[in-house]
């Protein structure tokens, strides 16, 4: 069964596309369809400004106006991932639970390939921090 890919990461709560080793994976993760109306999906409110509020503890359908808490509605999301498995090369789609999981000592998606059954984790991107000093050919 082939993954429904998004068309814009507007429809989408998470993306990421990354390489991982001599691997990549392509995840995503959809917004959660208004349970009451079922005509639009829920969304963080809008701050004065007009951006999502991203530390809101709700989601809330604009159609309806109907709101849910954020645990129940990331608790329903399910992760969808396109991967080339960086152990054996295979390439293969997965789902997994929208949770991150202590994954080699930091919070990953976690998922296991197909062909090898090995864990593969997708970590939070972390910013580089730049050395003080200049660095020495």
């Amino acid at each position: 069964m082939a993954l429904k890919k998004p068309a814009s990461v507007e429809e989408c709560i998470y993306f990421t596309n990354r390489s991982i080793g001599s691997g990549m994976a392509m995840a995503w993760v959809f917004r959660k369809e208004c349970p009451k109306c079922g005509k639009d999906v829920l969304r963080k409110p809008s701050t004065k400004s007009g951006k999502p509020d991203k530390k809101s503890p709700t989601y809330v359908c604009k159609s309806c106006r109907y709101v849910e808490n954020n645990e129940k509605v990331e608790n329903d999301l399910v992760i969808n991932i396109e991967y080339k498995c960086p152990h054996c090369g295979n390439e293969g789609e997965a789902t997994s639970e929208y949770k991150r999981k202590s994954f080699e000592g930091v919070p990953s998606y976690v998922f296991k390939c197909q062909k090898c059954h090995k864990k593969i984790g997708l970590t939070k991107k972390l910013k580089e921090k730049k050395k003080k000093g200049k660095e020495e050919d």
